[in-house]
């Protein structure tokens, strides 16, 4: 079965990623669309581009550079799909705790909406 990237919505709609794709400049959409469309194309993807984050029941990252900006976009696993959460520019070492957190929330709200057939 052929994998799928879907974008998360929250319960009044509002997808997180689209609003993040939308602010960032002209050429990282584009950049950005092209790394997240190798997980649909490709049987595996790229460590440099895609791997789980350590201790965070979950969560995975998409992770793309363009110049000398870092995006991530995080991400999770719904059977064959991976369903991402939202994204964000990189401007320190370390990910920052709250956007892990965040995207493990959204991780929960989308799997007890789709339990409870909302």
């Amino acid at each position: 079965m052929k994998r799928e990237v879907l974008f998360y919505r929250k319960p009044d709609g509002r997808c997180p990623v689209e609003e993040f794709l939308d602010s960032l400049p002209a050429k990282a959409a584009p950049k950005i669309v092209w790394v997240l469309n190798l997980a649909e194309d490709l049987e595996r993807i790229p460590a440099r581009y895609f791997c789980k984050l350590v201790d965070t029941n979950g969560v995975w990252e998409f992770r793309i550079k363009l110049g000398s900006n870092i995006f991530r976009v995080f991400a999770f696993w719904d059977d064959f799909r991976i369903v991402l959460t939202h994204g964000f520019v990189k401007k320190t070492q370390k990910t920052p705790s709250g956007q892990i957190q965040m995207a493990g929330n959204f991780k929960k709200d989308y799997f007890q909406r789709k339990q409870g057939g909302k």
